[in-house]
């Protein structure tokens, strides 16, 4: 499964002036509202389990990048967004850095392993260092995805 077949241009956000996500909560806030509709599941109840998963551990991975994710019964589907922030966001990462990339994932309770697969992806195509920069400098939605869609090409 390719991240293009489950981001759209509509779910993500490049937030070049830090105006839209200052903190974690505008994160996991902004992340919930572009995944709701995409998982037929409420804003409010994605936003919650989103937090409580931060609660248990904070999901900054490091190097610049989180990655919010959770799963409930009534998603229809697995579903991505993406929030770039070049002025950054604390996020309680393990390496104690800001985050710059942000992907949320939400899927199905029952999917577990495709939630894990979706997981993998994510760090795969971020683990190179050029990647991650080419990504946050991204000017729009159109070319952070088109970045994503080249990665997703290459990667098997």
């Amino acid at each position: 499964m390719k991240l293009c077949d489950l981001l759209s241009t509509d779910r993500i956000l490049v937030d070049l002036d830090g105006g839209f996500v200052q903190e974690k909560v505008d994160a996991l806030r902004i992340l919930s509202h572009k995944l709701g509709p995409a998982v037929g599941a409420e804003q409010t109840v994605i936003e919650r389990l989103l937090t409580d998963r931060e609660q248990l551990q904070s999901t900054g991975i490091g190097d610049g990048v989180a990655v919010p994710h959770t799963s409930i019964e009534t998603a229809s589907r697995q579903a991505v967004a993406l929030l770039l922030c070049p002025r950054g966001v604390p996020f309680d990462a393990i390496d104690g850095a800001d985050a710059h990339i942000i992907f949320g994932v939400v899927g199905p309770r029952r999917a577990t392993g495709e939630h894990l697969r979706i997981l993998a992806r994510i760090s795969r195509l971020l683990r190179d260092a050029k990647t991650r920069s080419e990504l946050v400098n991204s000017p729009t939605p159109e070319d952070a995805y088109g970045l994503i869609e080249k990665h997703d090409a290459a990667l098997r």
